[in-house]
């Protein structure tokens, strides 16, 4: 094998490795929004925020490429479900809860 086939070769498994972790990527964001749509969703909730906490929490979903009253529900269920490592204050989660009422509208 020359020096260029194996060039190419290293090319082409990295090329693979990536479309690899895309795919990994893509099915762990599809399972995500499918468990999201399956979850009993029966309680609407509104709520106001600021335009800060309302970009930070777009940009935080867009990064986990999740909807943000996803991104919202996730946090409210860590906050109450493991207090002792809660990393919001309860103005926060109670903005968050009112941002998600809105929404619901």
């Amino acid at each position: 094998m020359t020096n260029k086939d194996q060039k190419q070769q290293r090319v082409s498994d990295e090329v693979d490795a990536i479309r690899a972790e895309y795919a990994d990527e893509e099915a762990e964001a599809a399972e995500a929004e499918i468990a999201e749509r399956n979850a009993a969703l029966d309680i609407p909730l509104n709520l106001r925020i600021d335009k800060d906490l309302d970009t930070q929490l777009r940009r935080r979903a867009a990064q986990a490429q999740i909807p943000v009253s996803a991104l919202v529900r996730r946090l409210l269920r860590e906050a109450t479900t493991h207090p002792e490592t809660q990393t919001l204050t309860v103005e926060q989660v109670e903005k968050i809860a009112r941002r998600v009422l809105n929404e619901a509208s």
